[in-house]
């Protein structure tokens, strides 16, 4: 897929592990950082929420507001939160559209064979909409949300 860099972030509308709806519009004002993962805990997805997990409070100084998007439900994410203490959102994303909409779904290979399913991948969505930095598919889940703090920091520093 072609980068989003530089264009208004699709549209979205979808129910957090909280019970609130959060929205294109909800999030107006917030610099966001929107991260797709195919499953709660599993290895690699596990890795990527702990390591946002552990920079939250150095992400939170940048004034950023991280959330996961799956496809699994509510529930699931409930319990993923708890049982690795994570302090931000999760997403449900059901239906995949919002997955489709910003390029986290597709052809990719897994265990040498190629399937259709989530890419993770990752857009760092400016406070006035437009995505500033997309990660179309994320190389390493155990490294990657050190990049994303990176990338909020020199965004910081202009």
């Amino acid at each position: 897929m072609s980068t989003l860099e530089g264009k208004l972030a699709p549209r979205f509308e979808l129910t957090g592990s909280d019970g609130q709806v959060y929205s294109n519009a909800s999030l107006k004002g917030k610099t966001v950082v929107l991260y797709f993962y195919p499953k709660d805990d599993t290895p690699g997805c596990t890795k990527e929420a702990c390591g946002f997990r552990d920079l939250n409070a150095e992400i939170a100084k940048t004034g950023a507001v991280v959330l996961g998007v799956s496809r699994d439900s509510g529930e699931t994410h409930l319990q993923f939160q708890e049982k690795y203490k994570l302090p931000f959102v999760l997403l449900t994303d059901a239906g995949a559209s919002v997955h489709h909409a910003f390029g986290a779904w597709g052809k990719k290979i897994s265990y040498g064979k190629e399937t259709e399913g989530v890419i993770r991948s990752t857009v760092l969505i400016g406070p006035d909409g437009v995505v500033r930095k997309h990660w179309p598919a994320v190389k390493s889940a155990e490294e990657h949300p050190a990049e994303v703090l990176a990338e909020l920091k020199q965004m910081e520093n202009g």
